[in-house]
């Protein structure tokens, strides 16, 4: 199992070492335009394989997408970060250039690969990549809802002052703050309604923390998040590389699934070696009908600036 991480900045190389260490590839490939930067990253990644005991080999490569050959699945994480104050949204401009190049090289390379984009505004990127490379919708997916989904249990078991193993969620929509749908009346401890434990008001502030999740980071941080975007990505990435069949939700291209089309948006899929297995159509509530179509007439015109 060969799998290409493109970009080595912070996110791309947390990708690389969380892939590395659960040693399900026999090889993890670091790409970046920077000159030595991946092939620095990879050498000192790799002298942590014996103190992590790992057997992935890690290499890193400038420019060079004919290392990239033969990769099973690839993730995009290229193109600028967040800074404090910008949205998401804003970086649209430059990385449409980017990941537009990107996802077309690796497909050259690498025709039966399956592409996994980071990228921001993320779900307008993965939507990108379906335009560009052509390829079967089950073959390209958005990781936001994932990360999403994570930062939205955090905040659950901080809430319920529970183990974070105790504590289940998810969050659909727009990879956007605000085209989150945080799914709080789904959300449970052990099986039980977390509705049972914390009232209205505390759980609409978990939603509300959710949504700005990534911005709060970026504001203490100065930059955008990576352990938990790296630790997202590696979730995906073996989902489909030992087949697990495990549900995530992610940024996928719709055609009818919820009564939308045409987009790529956070819905739950099964993930498997084929990619997405299969788009889970779960039972909304009138209310949560109504935010995923806002969230994704705002992916819609977003879309519309590429």
């Amino acid at each position: 199992m060969k799998v290409t991480v493109v970009g080595a900045g912070a996110v791309g190389a947390s990708c690389a070492e969380y892939i590395a260490i659960k040693d399900f590839a026999s090889e993890v490939v670091i790409l970046d335009i920077k000159e030595g930067f991946a092939e620095g990253k990879a050498m000192d990644l790799m002298q942590t394989a014996s103190l992590n005991g790992f057997d992935t080999k890690i290499t890193g490569s400038t420019s060079d997408y004919s290392k990239t050959a033969g990769s099973d699945i690839a993730v995009i994480t290229s193109g600028i970060p967040r800074k404090p104050g910008m949205t998401r949204e804003e970086l649209i401009g430059i990385n449409a250039g980017i990941v537009k190049s990107v996802a077309a090289s690796l497909v050259e390379h690498s025709p039966n690969v399956i592409l996994i984009v980071v990228s921001n505004p993320m779900d307008t990127m993965t939507y990108l990549a379906h335009k560009v490379t052509g390829l079967p919708k089950n073959r390209i997916i958005g990781m936001g809802g994932a990360l999403d989904s994570a930062r939205f249990k955090y905040r659950l078991a901080e809430a319920l002052e529970a183990p974070i193993s105790d504590v289940d969620g998810m969050v659909i929509g727009g990879h956007s703050d605000k085209g989150m749908v945080p799914l709080t009346r789904l959300a449970t401890r052990n099986s039980v309604p977390a509705s049972e434990f914390l009232s209205e008001d505390r759980l609409n502030q978990v939603l509300e923390d959710t949504k700005v999740g990534g911005a709060t980071l970026t504001k203490l941080l100065g930059t955008s998040a990576w352990y938990a975007p790296g630790a997202a990505v590696s979730g995906l990435v073996q989902a489909i590389a030992c087949d697990q069949k495990k549900i995530f939700p992610c940024s996928v291209m719709l055609d009818g699934e919820y009564g939308l089309s045409d987009l790529c948006i956070g819905v739950p899929v099964v993930l498997g070696r084929n990619g997405i297995e299969k788009i889970v159509e779960i039972n909304l509530s009138d209310a949560e009908k109504a935010k995923l179509q806002e969230s994704a007439e705002g992916v819609k015109a977003t879309n519309g600036l590429i």
